[in-house]
């Protein structure tokens, strides 16, 4: 499920043209929406996107308020892994 706030007249048009493109009912955002998403996508994997800049700085950026040293951090990466296989080990999902 995905959840995003738009701007309000942006939403009143997507709903209207939704209804007339897919019909009077509860599916027909739903249906542009996946649309939309597909359309948004296959625009998206044709361009050429690259990161530009260091990649230590931007993943330590990403986790500069994580409370949590490097240590710790391992242990519970080890112990996710290891719950995760041992899920896929029996069957849970």
């Amino acid at each position: 499920m995905i959840k995003a706030k738009i701007n309000e007249k942006l939403e009143i048009k997507f709903r209207e043209l939704a209804m007339k493109r897919f019909g009077y009912c509860k599916e027909a955002v739903a249906k542009a929406v996946e649309e939309a998403i597909i359309w948004w996508i296959a625009s998206v994997e044709k361009e050429k996107i690259a990161f530009e800049g260091d990649p230590i700085e931007a993943i330590d950026g990403i986790i500069s308020d994580v409370k949590t040293n490097s240590i710790e951090l391992q242990h519970k990466i080890k112990d996710l892994l290891i719950s995760k296989v041992l899920d896929n080990i029996s069957g849970k999902h």
